[in-house]
């Protein structure tokens, strides 16, 4: 057992360990170490091809829900498993010697972390999660990492994005506050029906294209926007260029990428061009609105209503437990402040199916990284491919 410097979930200096041992975890220690039985090792090799166990350092490992599944998913790999549940630093970098793969969440993985990381061996960096606008990816590419995500199956969002369509049109908050107060009044939360409205859906992705399908059946009119025109979403919806969902949208939601072109995608200007009383809904990225924008379109009541699970800076801050902090977001205390706005903390992915995904295919991306392997086969029957997972 030896001790490591590692800043607990608010970002303060702790003493903790590093433990070893089979299915043991014990509360007083902030490291544990899983081996796979003996004889079940599976193999790796090292740049200098130096045959070695299979080890993974797996950071920000919550215990209530992804620990245990790590383990049986470890054993199941044959592969060695350091679980620390704080985020990765500086501090703990030296906890993954000797692992080359390392499995995080959306902590901001810059050059210089990158490269701190690279000296204790890491090669291999996937996120649990489909975005990875988190990891400086130009940075990795120049230290020889690879970078890689963990892709879940698109209804969870996709159910979340609907029912914050939902709740908005309906002004859910309002009621809701309403009745936990005892006031059964009806004045002011008048709602509106979908089959009535034009819903605009920007980005056309497997999540995008589920909720155009889950739409569908509401009658509403439907109009999408991509840079990639999808077939199968024509059955249901009519492509439309931007300027024209901003005119004609009820209902906006978001499910594109945050790229450079991307930032601010919604701002003042487009804001503008919006519909009055239009709702905006967000589960892709926070930094696809402009977060001043969006208040002062509220304020105005240009914009009537608005659903979001993802806000700008909020990294650092979500899944953790603050209620005693002074946070350092002031556009979020606005926004949680207005009563026809929904937020909530990037949850909607938060599925039993997502997580067992996103953890298995996380391991099994370091375990086709590590044994070598230039292609992979995949289910049964399926063609081989380059490892799915991999991004740069």
């Amino acid at each position: 057992m030896r001790a490591a410097n590692c800043p607990d979930r608010k970002g303060r200096a702790r003493r903790c360990f590093r433990t070893r041992g089979r299915g043991h975890f014990a509360e007083k220690f902030l490291i544990s170490c899983y081996a796979p039985a003996r004889g079940h090792s599976a193999k790796s090799r090292t740049e200098k091809g130096m045959v070695m166990k299979m080890k993974v350092t797996v950071y920000s490992c919550r215990e209530f829900d992804e620990k245990e599944l790590f383990i049986r998913y470890g054993k199941e790999l044959g592969m060695e498993l350091v679980l620390c549940p704080d985020a990765p630093c500086l501090e703990n970098a030296g906890l993954a010697e000797g692992s080359i793969c390392m499995d995080i969440l959306t902590t901001p993985m810059t050059e210089e972390l990158l490269k701190a990381f690279r000296e204790v061996g890491i090669r291999y960096l996937v996120t649990r999660t489909i975005g990875y606008d988190h990891i400086d990816r130009k940075a990795a590419k120049k230290l020889g990492i690879t970078v890689a995500n963990a892709p879940y199956g698109p209804h969870g969002v996709a159910d979340y994005a609907v029912m914050l369509i939902l709740m908005s049109i309906r002004k859910m908050k309002r009621i809701i506050e309403r009745t936990n107060i005892q006031d059964y009044t009806l004045k002011g939360v008048q709602g509106r029906e979908l089959k009535d409205m034009t819903v605009g859906v920007i980005g056309t992705g497997r999540i995008g294209r589920t909720v155009i399908g889950n739409l569908s059946g509401f009658g509403a009119k439907i109009l999408a926007y991509d840079l990639m025109e999808n077939e199968e979403v024509k059955k249901y919806a009519k492509y439309a260029a931007l300027e024209e969902i901003w005119e004609q949208a009820d209902v906006i939601t978001l499910h594109a990428p945050l790229t450079d072109d991307s930032f601010h995608m919604i701002g003042k200007d487009t804001i503008g061009k919006m519909k009055d009383g239009v709702i905006l809904v967000n589960t892709a990225r926070g930094a696809l609105i402009d977060s001043e924008a969006l208040i002062a379109g509220i304020e105005s009541g240009k914009i009537g209503a608005a659903g979001l699970d993802v806000v700008e800076n909020e990294f650092d801050m979500y899944y953790y437990d603050r209620k005693s902090d002074v946070l350092h977001n002031r556009e979020l205390a606005v926004l949680r402040g207005f009563p026809n706005v929904t937020v909530t903390h990037h949850m909607a992915f938060y599925t039993d199916e997502c997580i067992k995904t996103v953890v298995r295919d996380s391991l099994e991306g370091c375990r086709i990284f590590m044994e070598g392997k230039e292609k992979y086969a995949g289910q049964a029957g399926e063609e081989q491919r380059k490892n799915p997972w991999e991004v740069v």
